[in-house]
Formats: C-alpha cells, sequence, structure tokens
C-alpha cells in the first residue's frame, strides 16, 4: 500500500447526511436527547408533532433546539456553491517496533496505557494493532486529514450569533469529510471492506471494520504529531497550516490514522509517569519539558 494517496474536495450538500448533529447541539448546549430532531421530517406536521412528544417542562427547549437545527440548516444551504471541504489521504506500509509504529520508514512513536479501567484488561497502544516487524509481514496504516475552507471561518464578524453558528457547523463539516473519506477508503481504496453495507447511523456510530482515531483524542493525545502527519501528508496542500504548537488553521480541521483491525478499538491512554514521559520524549526528539507541554492533561 506504499504510495497510495489521495484527496478529495466535497461540496457541502456532499456531506449534509453525514454530519454528526449530537456533537453540533453539544457546542450549544443541549442534551442529546434533543439531537432526534436532526432525523424527522422538516414539514410542519412532524416538527409539531416532535416537540408534543417533549414533556411540558422540556418544550421550551425543544424549541430552541427545533429553531438552531432549522437555521444550522439554512446556514449550510446558504454557504453551498461557495466553500467546500477538502480531505487528503495516504495509504502506508506499516509494522510496529514496541510503541512505535515505522510507517513507510518513517517512526511514529506513541503512548501506552499505565492504567486498567477493568482488572486483566491490556495495556493498550494503538501499534499493538498493527503486525510487529518481527513477523516479517507487512501491514498497512493509513494517515488522513481534511479542512473546511479557511474563508468560510472569518464569515459574519459583526454578528456573533451567526458567526457561532458557522464555526460549529464548520467543525461539524470537516469531521463529516472524514466520515465520508474514510467510508471510501474502506471500501474502493483499501479495500478490505468491500461489502460493507453500513447506513449513516451505523457509520456515525463507528460500526464499521477498524479504527480512526484523531489527534487530540484520547488514544491519540499529543497535538505535536500534527508534524509528523503533516510530514506524511503535505497538509498544506488542502489549506492547513500548523502553528509553532502543532495546533491546526483553519480551526475545524481534523487529522489521525486509520486503523482496520478487527479487534482495533478505541480507548484512552490516561495518565502516564515521568519514566513513560522521558521515554516517548526521547522517541519523539524532543527535550522532556518541551514534550510536557504537550502532555500536560496526562501527566500524574
Amino acid at each position: 500500500m506504499a504510495g497510495v494517496k489521495g484527496k478529495m474536495a466535497y461540496e457541502i450538500h456532499d456531506l449534509a447526511e453525514y454530519v454528526n448533529w449530537i456533537y453540533f447541539f453539544h457546542a450549544w448546549g443541549f442534551q442529546p436527547r434533543f439531537v432526534s430532531i436532526a432525523d424527522i421530517h422538516g414539514c410542519d406536521a412532524c416538527r409539531a408533532s416532535w416537540l408534543a412528544g417533549f414533556p411540558t417542562e422540556d418544550r421550551a427547549k425543544a424549541a430552541e433546539a427545533m429553531q438552531l437545527h432549522k437555521e444550522a440548516l439554512r446556514m449550510m444551504n446558504a454557504l453551498d456553491g461557495s466553500y467546500k471541504v477538502c480531505a487528503v489521504y495516504r495509504l502506508m506500509d506499516a509494522n510496529a517496533e514496541g510503541d512505535d509504529l515505522v510507517l513507510d520508514g518513517k517512526t511514529f512513536p506513541l503512548l501506552r496505557q499505565q492504567s486498567r479501567v477493568h482488572a486483566g484488561d491490556p495495556f493498550l497502544c494503538l501499534s499493538d494493532f498493527v503486525r510487529p516487524a518481527s513477523s516479517g509481514v507487512t501491514d498497512t496504516v493509513g494517515a488522513f486529514a481534511a479542512a473546511v475552507d479557511a474563508e468560510m471561518e472569518e464569515l459574519y464578524p459583526h454578528d456573533d450569533y451567526r458567526r457561532l453558528l458557522v464555526k460549529t457547523l464548520a467543525e461539524r463539516l470537516a469531521e463529516a469529510a472524514v466520515e465520508k473519506m474514510h467510508e471510501t477508503v474502506r471500501k474502493e481504496v483499501w479495500a478490505y471492506a468491500k461489502d460493507e453495507r453500513l447506513t449513516v447511523k451505523q457509520l456515525l456510530d463507528g460500526e464499521y471494520q477498524g479504527i480512526r482515531p484523531a489527534v487530540g483524542y484520547p488514544s491519540l493525545p499529543d497535538m505535536s504529531v500534527c508534524f509528523l502527519l503533516d510530514e506524511l501528508l503535505d497538509m498544506g496542500s488542502i489549506g492547513i497550516r500548523l502553528t509553532e504548537n502543532g495546533m491546526m488553521q483553519p480551526h475545524a480541521s481534523v487529522c489521525g490514522l486509520m486503523f482496520a483491525h478487527p479487534a482495533s478499538r478505541y480507548f484512552s491512554v490516561g495518565k502516564i509517569d515521568e519514566e513513560q514521559l522521558a521515554d516517548y520524549a526521547r522517541r519523539r526528539g524532543y527535550a522532556p519539558e518541551k514534550m510536557r507541554k504537550y502532555l500536560v492533561g496526562n501527566l500524574e
């Protein structure tokens, strides 16, 4: 799989059904029970019936959720045709060497759990889901990134409500682009799931084979690995630039890794001790104190 690369540019209407409204509403302070507004038909009768299904004390909040969803759809329609969301991916020859991945010859250090949720659980590292180099068999790992057009985030500079609305939508659209791209990669490019037949709801629930941990998430908490992913992907080709601390601009950007192993699953690295911090810093090529600022939330 070495050298297999691809780039997609999606129109907003291409991504509408892939938007995960749970996280959109969460950003606006709505509890999950209000997200079902996104699943109903948009006619007045269906909306009225949905609203009537809530207890009296919840109807005012439900009405707010309904209005917010309506305005979000209007916003997406207004943006459609003027802005795109782009994604890039790369499939690489891969093997595990301890807690490191070797991706097309480049070392990609990772962190391992040091605490268990349940007695007897293994201490997981993402490298566990890739064949070890000692096996003599080459495996595959994917890398990805996606971002909205940077100009989208700068809209409505004098309207706080619309500015927040477009920003929260932009974040969901970047994630939706990754969801759609990953589906294509699994079924057509990497093709390890050619026969996959899942609804969008099942996709959003993560029922496909494999995982797609993004940088900053619990199993891949070190934001500095954005620099490694940039070397592998050339994220600038889709308009992503990195700050000196590895933060992605535009803000509505996401990057990470793709694993296909049937037993791969999400987990949290959690707290690490000073010994692992020093070991990880050595493998990353950073001084421990520099590494510490990237992992402050994981330090005991």
